[in-house]
């Protein structure tokens, strides 16, 4: 299987050498860029590139101006790194196609987690179709669950509630995202059912259900304990 490869692109040497050794850690190949510039004369040359991580400011060519340029060439997913916060910076990010946004400084596993839930989604037949956490395996092909090598009996909706926990490790979770993805966006039920969902999964995971961590007032984030 060939190697993933994504485009770190940010003007400070510490934090690409931080994303990249967190990204290389997990068998991603790594390509890095100081520029703007930089940056587009990597991405003409590797056209296999999967993920782009891009800061915002940047000289030569700020990280708005080479998203345009991405975009008028290929839908390679975009992650946008920016040290501000406003609102309208976050939704011309998105105007301009960028998958996430996230907002420095951030934790580099929630950082990982990102990049994974966007290559799994945009790589599939890329990406092994098996999931693995902290002794759960799923098989998303055969619908499968096993924790510790013993296969657990799930509902339609609990194995897809898996799924996307794991998917999304380290991440944290609204109810109404949750519903959006796993229930899809036609449902118009009561968002509670989540919780409902969630207390019967945790019980058919025994020990293994504390890795599914409640927010309150919010939703839920999947995190196994080291």
């Amino acid at each position: 299987m060939e190697p993933i490869r994504i485009l770190v692109v940010d003007d400070e040497s510490r934090m690409r050498k931080l994303v990249k050794d967190f990204l290389c850690r997990e068998g991603y190949d790594v390509l890095e860029a100081a520029d703007g510039l930089e940056a587009m004369d990597i991405f003409y040359e590797n056209r296999d590139l999967k993920l782009v991580i891009l800061d915002v400011m940047m000289p030569k060519m700020d990280g708005w101006q080479v998203c345009r340029e991405i975009r008028r060439e290929s839908n390679v997913p975009i992650i946008m790194l920016t040290a501000r916060a406003e609102e309208r910076d976050e939704l011309q990010g998105f105007e301009l196609g960028v998958d996430e946004y996230i907002t420095k400084p951030f934790s580099p596993k929630i950082l990982v987690a990102r990049v994974s839930a966007i290559i799994r989604r945009t790589c599939g037949g890329i990406v092994e179709d098996r999931l693995d956490a902290g002794g759960i395996e799923i098989d998303k092909a055969a619908h499968i669950v096993r924790i510790d090598g013993k296969v657990i009996e799930l509902s339609y909706k609990e194995f897809e509630l898996m799924v996307y926990f794991l998917e999304n490790q380290g991440i944290a979770l609204s109810r109404e995202k949750i519903l959006n993805n796993v229930w899809n966006y036609d449902y118009f039920g009561d968002a509670r059912t989540i919780d409902t969902h969630v207390k019967k999964l945790r019980s058919k995971m025994g020990e293994k259900g504390k890795y599914i961590k409640t927010i309150w007032g919010m939703g839920y984030k999947f995190e196994v304990e080291e």
